[in-house]
């Protein structure tokens, strides 16, 4: 696991000429907290500036925004830093353990998440209309479209029976209901569609490789990727270890398609961090957390790789291909 990045960003301009030294008062400090690494998630920080943008705010000119990195375990003493230096605001978008762990550490700095389960039972807000404390955010969906995912891949792959489905309990009490929601989904969804299930856990890398140990022997048609940032972290392992044993793979993400993965589907995460900036944007502007509504993700990716499907001797559906979002060839 990698250890927390820090990264402190005001800039060139302001770096250039300190802020104490023409005058004006301190620009507002954002604590930036995601659970993704920032080579994984390369688009994030654009997207999120996008949305602060549309409040007028600009980052090095009138706001100020610190990064943290795969942010895992070192969540609470991190949390414990930004409230002792009182930040502006901290956002936490793709992680609900920083978000729960920004909502234990402060009542009064305002919080903005973008979290994959259910805010209110999160505990992080009352009601999504009225969230009723100092967080509030965005809730995109992962859990809820693996179903979905599941009947794209059976239209992909229609003679396929059985599914291995790899889901990741760690993280505590969060990781292990959101391990539960995929299984159940998938469990409720695959009689309908003819699928056999077979559920495989991992929570690391050597537990990843045991897992596609085990289909050598026990042979699946292909492999369902639960939704989960270490699985994320984890793409390229994962398409090497499907090409060694030619086993299609479905995804959540778009970036796990762009490194081998048949196909993905699911929020369009990107989209969901200019969301968290619009919503901190707003309060920067005078918002307050307890009366912004939760926002939910509306918008969502699909996508196929087609050289993954020419090396595994599949014939995409030409309807498919015109639905897909992104296609890689």
């Amino acid at each position: 696991m990698r250890r927390r990045q820090f990264l402190t960003l005001v800039g060139g301009a302001a770096a250039a000429c300190p802020l104490a030294a023409r005058g004006q008062q301190p620009m507002p400090v954002i604590g930036f907290v995601s659970g993704s690494s920032l080579e994984m998630a390369a688009d994030r920080p654009a997207a999120f500036r996008r949305g602060l943008s549309q409040s007028g705010f600009v980052e090095g000119q009138n706001v100020a925004v610190e990064y943290h990195w795969s942010i895992y375990d070192e969540a609470p003493s991190l949390m414990a830093d930004l409230v002792r230096r009182q930040v502006a605001m901290i956002a936490t978008p793709g992680s609900d353990v920083a978000s729960q762990a920004a909502k234990a550490a402060t009542t009064t700095i305002p919080i903005v998440f973008g979290v994959a389960q259910d805010p209110v039972k999160l505990g992080l807000v009352e009601s999504f209309n009225r969230p009723g404390g100092n967080a509030t955010g965005v809730h995109f969906f992962l859990g809820e479209l693996a179903a979905k995912r599941l009947g794209l891949l059976h239209q992909l792959l229609p003679k396929a029976v059985r599914i291995a489905v790899l889901v990741n309990p760690a993280g505590g009490g969060t990781g292990q209901r959101a391990a539960e929601t995929i299984v159940r989904d998938i469990s409720d969804a695959a009689p309908a569609l003819g699928l056999q299930v077979r559920v495989l856990k991992a929570s690391t890398s050597s537990e990843i490789e045991a897992a596609f140990a085990t289909l050598a022997h026990e042979p699946a048609d292909a492999v369902f990727i639960g939704n989960n940032a270490f699985f994320s972290s984890r793409r390229v392992q994962f398409a090497i270890l499907a090409a060694r044993q030619g086993i299609p793979t479905a995804a959540a993400d778009r970036e796990s398609v762009e490194a081998g993965a048949l196909m993905g589907y699911g929020t369009d995460i990107a989209d969901m961090y200019r969301l968290v900036g619009v919503s901190a944007g707003q309060i920067l502007k005078g918002a307050k957390p307890a009366e912004l509504p939760v926002v939910q993700s509306t918008k969502f990716e699909f996508s196929i790789n087609l050289i993954t499907a020419k090396a595994l001797g599949l014939t995409v559906p030409p309807s498919l291909l015109a639905s897909a979002d992104e296609v890689i060839e």
